[in-house]
């Protein structure tokens, strides 16, 4: 159960309050926002950096629907983020530190500076990359070590990098990353890629990319960049150093939830909800890739947030 606490006056907390807070600001809580918008809710969301999540990272989302040319990924955040603003949403930006809910069920979400109140909440903070955790990795990240291509890829013009994953956004980053570097070497821990089978199909075809199969990354060295990497063949236990300018990790998520305790997790730290969204906290919900789902993805995000606005609807109405 959350912590009990506080605090304000009922008249205080009348003036301040809201329907639903909304605890970032990707596709899952901008469709959130758009959803409780429309249905008259006053809904704020708290953002720590800026709208989209790692989906404003993407370069090229090409299965959301209605785009059949595929759209950037910024460009989506970014008339995600409108629609929100159309509807009534209030967009605050600030780092959420805790969660809480008092004797009265009022929500207390308390950020570095400020702590704001509501109804309900919906957390929506999604997921960030993995690190290597190997020596030399993290002096190196900003200086060499990205995890974004679409952010760092111009850095590297007529350069070598080196990516590492077999996943969708492992190898379509190899491939954006082809326009900018003289070589991209594509490393992954086993024989064959994860991605999806259309998008293999285009990386083989593409010039530039070379592909290092049951291989992992033990070290990175350099001087005030990055200048090599130390590889492991998992077969045969060889190793032997690569030299590269930049290297790029795409080898899974870690859910952004260590703020919030007392709700129930998986063993990775993924909110466990229902269909609903719901938590096993009541007024308390959970979008997007921060929860445990089977899968992470645009959509599947902007559907759970759809779900969790209709479940906060529903909830408000049963505890007027």
């Amino acid at each position: 159960m959350l912590s009990v606490n506080i605090a304000s006056s009922q008249s205080d907390q009348k003036d301040s309050l809201y329907d639903v807070i909304i605890v970032g600001s990707g596709p899952a809580g901008m469709t959130a926002a758009i959803y409780t918008g429309r249905s008259l809710l006053k809904t704020l969301i708290l953002e720590k950096i800026g709208s989209g999540g790692q989906a404003a990272l993407t370069d090229h989302i090409e299965n959301f629907p209605g785009f059949p040319q595929g759209i950037n990924g910024y460009e989506l955040s970014q008339r995600m983020e409108e629609q929100a603003k159309n509807f009534g949403a209030t967009f605050e930006y600030a780092d959420v530190q805790n969660i809480f809910k008092d004797e009265n069920n009022i929500f207390h979400v308390l950020t570095e500076s400020q702590e704001f109140l509501g109804k309900s909440v919906i957390i929506t903070t999604g997921a960030s990359p993995r690190k290597l955790g190997i020596p030399g990795e993290e002096k190196f990240i900003g200086r060499g070590i990205s995890f974004c291509a679409t952010c760092d890829a111009s850095f590297y013009k007529g350069k070598v990098v080196a990516v590492i994953g077999g996943g969708d956004s492992a190898v379509e980053e190899g491939m954006y990353l082809t326009k900018f570097a003289r070589k991209v070497y594509l490393i992954h821990r086993r024989d064959q890629l994860r991605a999806a089978k259309i998008v293999q199909e285009r990386a083989f075809k593409t010039p530039g990319m070379e592909f290092i199969w049951n291989t992992v990354v033990e070290e990175v060295k350099g001087e005030n960049f990055l200048q090599a990497i130390k590889l492991k063949n998992v077969k045969t236990g060889e190793t032997s150093w690569l030299d590269v300018n930049g290297m790029f990790l795409y080898i899974g998520l870690l859910p952004n939830t260590s703020f919030i305790e007392g709700i129930n997790k998986d063993e990775q730290g993924y909110i466990i909800t229902d269909e609903m969204m719901r938590t096993s906290i009541p007024g308390l919900f959970a979008a997007g890739d921060c929860r445990h789902t089977p899968l992470r993805q645009v959509i599947t995000a902007a559907s759970d947030g759809a779900i969790a606005a209709y479940a906060v609807e529903k909830y408000l109405e049963e505890h007027k």
